[in-house]
């Protein structure tokens, strides 16, 4: 985009770097389990594979959410779809893309998370800021809990 075009939508990316190799990382977003320890505060359900039925709850935003699984492509990518108050698509979600990139020899992994199709309003800014806010803590849980098995989020909402 130059600066004469107009903005019509708002997305973001946010990436983080995991020691760890990169199956083991992509299992700790795809399984329900795991993602229960340290992201979805009230918990997970599905695995993050496609057609699963798959729903989060989170302390800080009670009540499941429903998550549609696009795609997964282990242990390189995984997409989903949930709704958003002020997403920009006529059905009202946004997509959100979860890529792994084995780094370092296959050492360390590369996790990029990008969301797209907020609307250009106030609003919307406010809830891609909010999302931007949430996936990046969702990075850095995943790496404490990869790394070191700490749930980062324990207590942090409730």
């Amino acid at each position: 985009m130059n600066e004469t075009s107009e903005l019509t939508e708002l997305s973001f990316t946010v990436s983080g770097r995991v020691a760890r190799p990169i199956a083991e990382v992509f299992e700790a977003v795809a399984d329900p389990a795991q993602l229960s320890h340290y992201f979805t505060t009230g918990g997970a359900r599905g695995r993050l594979e496609a057609g699963a039925d798959v729903s989060w709850d989170f302390a800080d935003f009670p009540g499941r959410f429903p998550v549609e699984v696009v795609e997964s492509d282990p242990p390189r990518r995984i997409v989903i779809r949930w709704d958003g108050q002020e997403a920009a698509t006529a059905d009202g979600r946004t997509t959100t893309v979860f890529a792994f990139e084995p780094i370092d020899d296959g050492a360390r992994t590369l996790v990029t998370i990008t969301e797209t199709s907020w609307r250009a309003t106030g609003a919307g800014a406010k809830s891609a800021f909010g999302n931007c806010e949430g996936w990046t803590g969702m990075l850095a849980a995943l790496k404490m809990w990869v790394e070191h098995g700490v749930n980062l989020r324990e207590g942090f909402y409730k």
